[in-house]
């Protein structure tokens, strides 16, 4: 059995999202992540407590759009919580052990070339007027794009990037403060399906809040997702399993219910 999981905003809070989704549990969060010395992203502790039992039983992989750099930032996976796998820049990089794995970033690189307009373009379409926001557009090494907005953004200004980006082989998901510019090839699903036949896996279990997650929760027999997700109000998908708490709470509650699962199947 595996658990592919989402990081931010599933099963970890920054302070900013901690604020926005609520509620107020200060007292009951432990510190998951630290920048320059200061603790920048949190868990509640009984959810803590939840993943370190969970990771004992099954084959626990944290599956995160943050860049391996700021994936290493999380230290409760080096000190608390070891990992087998981790699943960084969405899918582009799997690392093993610690450590990427070459051939299949070199795989990524080359499907990039072959099924995606280039990063480039991309820049040239949404430097145009008609897609102007106020933010600072960011590449991650290269493999993507994302702006981290100044302001919230208007349901019509989505639908014109998406339908643009979908143009160019690429997709769009709206997070909080970022706007994500993502290509077709780079997917948190294909990653999570080539550890799952590497390691023999029959049970996939996986969580996620974003459009980004989904192709990976639609190759679950579980998928979970926070009340407060972007997928939260996507009835596409009947095997969701909603959460009833958000914010923090709501990665508690998922990991509770997968303890359920696991239980189970004892």
């Amino acid at each position: 059995m595996m658990f592919a999981t989402d990081l931010d905003r599933t099963i970890i809070y920054s302070r900013k999202a901690l604020e926005d989704l609520g509620p107020s549990i200060d007292g009951q969060l432990r510190a998951v992540e630290k920048k320059e010395g200061k603790s920048i992203a949190f868990m509640t502790q009984k959810a803590f407590e939840e993943l370190e039992e969970i990771s004992k039983e099954l084959l626990l992989v944290p599956v995160t759009t943050r860049t391996t750099n700021q994936f290493k930032r999380i230290f409760i996976f080096e000190e608390h919580i070891p990992v087998k796998y981790a699943i960084t820049f969405n899918g582009a990089e799997i690392l093993y052990e610690g450590n990427p794995l070459p051939d299949w970033r070199a795989g990524i690189s080359e499907r990039l070339k072959q099924e995606s307009a280039s990063i480039e373009e991309l820049k040239e379409i949404l430097n145009k007027d008609i897609f102007h926001v106020n933010g600072e557009l960011k590449s991650a090494e290269g493999l993507f794009l994302y702006y981290l907005l100044e302001e919230k953004l208007e349901p019509h200004q989505i639908r014109e990037f998406k339908r643009a980006a979908s143009a160019y082989g690429w997709k769009v998901s709206y997070q909080g403060r970022k706007l994500y510019f993502m290509p077709n090839p780079i997917s948190k699903g294909e990653a999570v399906s080539f550890v799952k036949e590497r390691e023999g896996i029959s049970t996939l279990i996986g969580a996620g809040d974003s459009l980004l997650d989904e192709d990976l929760l639609v190759k679950c027999d579980h998928s979970f997702i926070p009340a407060h997700g972007e997928l939260a109000n996507d009835n596409g998908l009947l095997t969701y399993i909603d959460t009833e708490q958000r914010g923090a709470l709501a990665g508690e509650e998922i990991l509770k219910k997968i303890r359920v699962i696991i239980n189970g199947n004892v």
